[in-house]
């Protein structure tokens, strides 16, 4: 079977960039947020063959989901449960899902994020004689972050140290209070804050607790759409449910080693291979493609691609 042209499905998030995605795709954007094109089979953004027929009539539902994000400012706070808890949470009705949704992000344009807990000493060498240092070397990292979701640490003098300051975050932590969450912005202050150059990445493993804050990128995860958002957002907020289910290991490097163009997602089972131009590639299972010329293919197993422009592919070895 040939290379298939697929269509995507755009989301239209309001925390979206208005240009590039819409770009990407030779569309007019129409002053619209342009926030996520989907590629998958999942039911709430399902590709077409270029005949218009659901690519899932030809390769069953897949298990993991592609995308292509820009964002123009902060998504929420948030996780996603790990497969026992999704299930579990699926059975009883809190989450949209009985699948996991492990991903993966890799940065197009400079991408800036919120990812992970920060080692407790990290913290507390910045923020030596505050009061969140003390939450810290008392509590741990994971145990401060619920302390300020719970109310028992106070937000607002976290984030009052910071007006003002030279501290290399108290700009973010402005932006943030900007958006009228101030109990999550300075929550923020115990997550890493990374900003990707075009082609580094992030793997956010069960229970990684992050909010993208700007930049567009490649996506691959888990076909699941389970969220769990604590703030700094319009949508659904579940706090509790966030606290019992975030991973309170710190990250200490947020930050992927990629080798040879490859970004494995072992929890889904795919890997995310980038192709420069002149490239070829041959598909080992039902794979799918976005070639930052716009083009998005749907590849059959067996099927070898030359790629044009730089072009990402999710393959299974």
């Amino acid at each position: 079977m040939p290379v298939r042209v697929v269509e995507g499905v755009v989301q239209h998030y309001d925390w979206g960039d208005t240009e590039f995605i819409p770009k990407l795709l030779g569309l007019a954007g129409r002053g619209k947020p342009w926030a996520e094109l989907w590629l998958g089979t999942h039911p709430n953004g399902p590709t077409l063959l270029d005949d218009g027929t659901p690519l899932a009539e030809l390769t069953g539902e897949l298990t993991y989901l592609l995308k292509v994000l820009s964002a123009a400012e902060p998504l929420s706070m948030q996780c996603h449960p790990n497969v026992e808890q999704a299930l579990d949470g699926f059975e009883r009705g809190v989450y949209p899902d009985a699948n996991a949704k492990p991903e993966l992000l890799v940065a197009l344009t400079e991408f800036e994020a919120l990812c992970g807990l920060r080692p407790a000493d990290h913290v507390i060498s910045e923020l030596a004689g505050s009061q969140l240092a003390s939450a810290v070397q008392d509590h741990g990292t994971a145990g401060a972050f619920e302390q300020i979701y719970r109310g028992t640490l106070d937000a607002e003098a976290i984030v009052f140290r910071f007006e003002r300051s030279s501290d290399p975050r108290a700009t973010l932590i402005d932006r943030l209070v900007e958006q009228g969450d101030v109990v999550s912005a300075a929550a923020s202050l115990l997550l890493n804050h990374v900003v990707l150059q075009p082609g580094e990445a992030i793997h956010l493993t069960a229970g990684n607790v992050h909010a993208y804050l700007h930049g567009s990128g490649v996506e691959l995860m888990g076909a699941s759409d389970n969220v769990v958002r604590a703030g700094m957002t319009t949508k659904h907020v579940d706090v509790d449910e966030l606290l019992r289910i975030f991973d309170r290991e710190p990250l200490a490097n947020p930050v992927m080693d990629v080798v040879d163009g490859r970004y494995p997602l072992p929890e889904a089972g795919v890997v995310l291979v980038r192709l420069d131009p002149g490239a070829t590639h041959r598909s080992t299972g039902h794979e799918l493609a976005i070639a930052l010329d716009g083009t998005t293919l749907y590849l059959s197993p067996g099927t070898q691609i030359y790629a044009d422009s730089e072009t990402f592919v999710v393959t299974t070895d």
